[in-house]
């Protein structure tokens, strides 16, 4: 009887048109199938208090460029929310996060975990050579739920709010270009409140 109400008022509802507009999905976690779950998710949502590049996320997204999409992908270090490593291509492609990684300042050796959704461009032969050069762990999120990927998504949903949103890119070069001084800004000069409202520069100076 319960849900049959449950029914009615919902039906009422949409009909005067008092649905909510931040209503949201809700996200059901997926089970891996056998051959889906040979790496395992070592992070497991352990997001703060990290160790300097001790777990090192990342994640990408699309970019309107002229009439055409490109991506952007970005390495975020837990350790201080830091923008360790990015870049932007045409294509949304294992190639584009290998040379994300090759704008890190460092040794890629300091690195010891690498966490990101099950993405192709994330799963495979590449990505698997270039991590094992560097002796760099491998964690993935499990199929299908991005909580496990946390800090990788809101990070991206401030790029898309500060710096995509707001901006008009004519062609890949302007967007390179655009990007590095977004990442510079946000590195050094936003402050964030899981810091302690301090800049991931800053907090990594004073720890």
């Amino acid at each position: 009887m319960c849900k049959v109400l449950q029914i009615l008022r919902s039906t009422f509802y949409y009909q005067k048109g008092l649905v909510s507009n931040y209503t949201t999905a809700q996200f059901h976690p997926k089970k891996d199938t056998c051959n889906e779950s040979k790496i395992q998710n070592i992070v497991d949502r352990k997001f703060n208090k990290q160790p300097f590049r001790n777990v090192v996320v990342s994640d990408l997204t699309y970019v309107r460029v002229g009439m055409s999409w490109n991506y952007i992908c970005v390495l975020i270090d837990l350790f201080n929310r830091e923008i360790i490593g990015y870049s932007a291509g045409p294509n949304k492609s294992a190639l584009l996060v290998k040379q994300a990684f090759q704008t890190i300042n460092g040794s890629l050796k300091d690195i010891q975990i690498f966490h990101t959704d099950r993405g192709n461009e994330f799963k495979n032969q590449l990505i698997k050579d270039t991590l094992k050069t560097f002796e760099i762990t491998r964690s993935l999120s499990h199929k299908g739920c991005p909580y496990d990927n946390a800090v990788a998504e809101a990070t991206f949903k401030i790029i898309k709010t500060e710096f995509i949103r707001n901006q008009t890119f004519s062609n890949l070069y302007e967007l390179k270009y655009k990007l590095a001084d977004y990442v510079n800004w946000f590195n050094n000069h936003r402050i964030h409140s899981a810091l302690g409202y301090l800049t991931p520069r800053a907090y990594r100076m004073i720890i």
